[in-house]
């Protein structure tokens, strides 16, 4: 009977057993199940030149912050930072690019701007995971703490210094700094070219309507890409997964666990970071509240991507499929006007609840639990 037992224990799994047992298959279905509607209900208009343009460029911005949120969870850890870490980014940039940089140093360039804004978050970051780290106190609460402490020291002192939190009307950079151009300007533009050549992408006067998709999507899919690399492929992410799964057996087994964490608070600062820089260069403009609610789309998102909230499974590819259907349903408005907007949190929320119980199943199928 023993030998039975451990023969279909070991038996091996079918294709389609391995597909079902992926952390991301989930979201893959949803994601599907929401394009086919939107098509139909927007009557393809969601996917014309411009519409494609615009989902993407909101599924763009939640897939930056959620990719960094979903590799921190596979941790082991959480942070409520990110939203205000937005805020304090963008209007941190454009100070510097109003005003100049600090301490006199002289005026700002889109490129030094950036930079003093990103070595601010970083340290920031890893001031974060260095108190949660050196604690042991939760992440939830640390990071909720610094959730206010950031956003309330962001408010105050840019009203002190600017009068308002709020920054607009800055130059166009992107007509002279290529750095501004790649982080604001349009990108793959040679899909909408080959679009307009093959009779497609017309406005009403026949000519070219959309020039290319904003900057955002090559970022998302540079982030993206690195961090399913370094999580699939590399002894870090294999550290990764150890310090999110048992971070006290990992230590045991060399995993320098302190290390990992702090080195992740940063890579969510970093993309907090990006997310702000790609929307000042766009809009010229910033606002302290711009972040506001972010660090909640960003673990909703990881989530609904099969990320466990205890730590230790998830995937980059789950992320990618999570943003896709939460950008596209925050966008649903826009192309179906009848749809009240208040239902974008229903369908959150009900497709959050599921993803916690398919992960959790998903979780006790593989660890055998009960």
């Amino acid at each position: 009977m023993a030998n039975t037992n451990e023969a279909g224990r070991l038996k091996q799994e079918t294709a389609i057993e391995k597909i079902i047992r992926r952390p991301e298959i989930g979201s893959f279905v949803v994601m599907l199940v929401i394009i086919v509607a939107l098509a139909i209900a927007s009557e393809g208009k969601s996917f014309n030149a411009l519409g494609l343009k615009n989902n993407v460029a909101i599924i763009a911005q939640y897939g930056i912050i959620a990719t960094g949120a979903a590799v921190l969870m596979i941790a082991g850890e959480f942070d409520l930072s990110i939203g205000s870490m937005i805020g304090f980014a963008g209007m941190a940039m454009s100070m510097m690019l109003k005003w100049g940089l600090p301490f006199g140093m002289g005026e700002a360039t889109p490129v030094t701007a950036f930079a003093v804004t990103l070595a601010m978050t970083l340290a920031l970051g890893w001031l974060i995971g260095t108190v949660v780290v050196r604690s042991g106190l939760s992440s939830f609460i640390v990071t909720l703490a610094f959730l206010f402490l950031l956003r309330g020291v962001t408010e105050v002192s840019f009203r002190l210094i600017n009068k308002s939190t709020q920054i607009s009307g800055l130059p166009d950079y992107k007509e002279e700094s290529w750095f501004a151009n790649l982080l604001g300007g349009d990108v793959f533009g040679w899909f909408y070219d080959l679009w307009f050549m093959l009779g497609g992408n017309l406005n009403r006067r026949g000519e070219q309507w959309v020039e290319g998709f904003d900057a955002r999507f090559l970022w998302w899919l540079v982030i993206a890409g690195i961090a399913y690399f370094v999580l699939s492929r590399t002894q870090i992410g294999n550290w990764i997964y150890a310090t999110g799964d048992n971070k006290e057996a990992a230590r045991a087994n060399g995993v320098p666990v302190n290390r990992v964490k702090i080195g992740l608070f940063m890579f969510t600062a970093f993309c907090a970071t990006m997310f702000a820089a790609c929307q000042v260069f766009d809009t010229n403009t910033s606002d302290a509240a711009k972040g506001n609610l972010m660090e909640l789309f960003a673990i909703a998102i990881a989530v609904v991507g099969g990320t466990l909230m205890t730590g230790g499974f998830g995937s980059v590819i789950g992320v990618v499929f999570g943003a896709i259907t939460v950008g596209l349903v925050a966008n649903a408005v826009f192309f179906i006007p009848a749809i009240d907007g208040a239902w974008f949190r229903v369908f959150l929320g009900g497709i959050l609840l599921a993803a916690v119980f398919a992960n959790e199943r998903i979780r006790k199928r593989i660890t055998g639990g009960i």
